[in-house]
């Protein structure tokens, strides 16, 4: 159920919506850590799609998983901080790294493993490798090895997830959904079928293409030593409320046990 940006089955126009039809993009979540929202269709399905901002020392930001930069929304990243890094966090959200590089040309990139050979055209400052200290004091993160998905064929994600200590939020991209009754019935209909409607998980198409349970576990547990409440990911609706279990029970498939 990753999102594939560069398929022709993925519309990313703008329209009119109400779900987005709101008078500040940016929107806040907690201290120092705020969201931005547009529309994304996916195979003829409204998905959603989101970017995460964190403020870090000295009001540099971070922009993880960036979407495109309309005026709006460069007029309030201006007010809350400068554009200092931006982060593209696993081999399919990328499309608007270059939007953002154009706009923020001084802001240093960082790629997820991999995506330097996948995207030639694009320059990155660094490439994420696992293992590897923190580059943020504020911010841990770590590589979600041996994720799959299918997106025609099986394809490696290479995610990074990050967790915001200050915020305790937990930013995911495509190794969590959870999609509820704000999305259109033909969404949720579909999303009953993959089995994520209002359950924080990976859809069935991770569970079939994932054989190596193993490294997955282990991404997983390493996760859950994190101290979030929250849970932000790309397609879906942001989980408040007992976040960490929730994503606990979402991953049994992987863990190895039923919860």
């Amino acid at each position: 159920m990753s999102i594939y940006y560069y398929d022709n089955n993925v519309d990313i126009s703008f329209y009119d919506n109400l779900k987005y039809n709101i008078s500040k993009m940016l929107r806040s979540i907690a201290s120092n850590i705020w969201v931005a929202e547009q529309p994304l269709t996916f195979y003829g399905l409204e998905v959603g799609t989101r970017m995460t901002v964190i403020r870090l020392a000295n009001n540099e930001l971070l922009v993880i998983s960036p979407i495109k930069v309309s005026d709006r929304l460069e007029q309030e990243l201006q007010e809350i901080g400068k554009v200092v890094y931006i982060v593209a966090p696993n081999l399919y959200h990328h499309l608007f790294v270059a939007d953002f590089q154009q706009k923020y040309p001084t802001a240093k990139t960082f790629a997820a493993t991999g995506l330097e050979k996948k995207r030639l055209d694009l320059s990155f400052n660094a490439i994420l490798i696992p293992d590897r200290p923190s580059i943020w004091q504020e911010i841990d993160y770590i590589f979600f090895e041996g994720y799959s998905t299918f997106d025609r064929v099986i394809v490696t994600l290479n995610e990074f997830v990050f967790y915001h200590r200050e915020s305790r939020s937990l930013i995911m991209t495509d190794t969590a959904f959870y999609l509820d009754r704000t999305f259109p019935l033909l969404t949720r209909s579909i999303a009953k079928l993959l089995g994520v409607y209002e359950k924080l998980q990976p859809s069935l198409l991770e569970k079939i293409t994932t054989p190596d349970k193993s490294k997955i576990k282990i991404a997983i547990e390493r996760v859950l030593t994190w101290d979030f409440q929250r849970v932000i990911m790309a397609h879906g609706t942001i989980v408040e409320t007992n976040a960490k279990q929730k994503l606990k029970e979402g991953y049994e498939w992987f863990l190895g046990e039923k919860l």
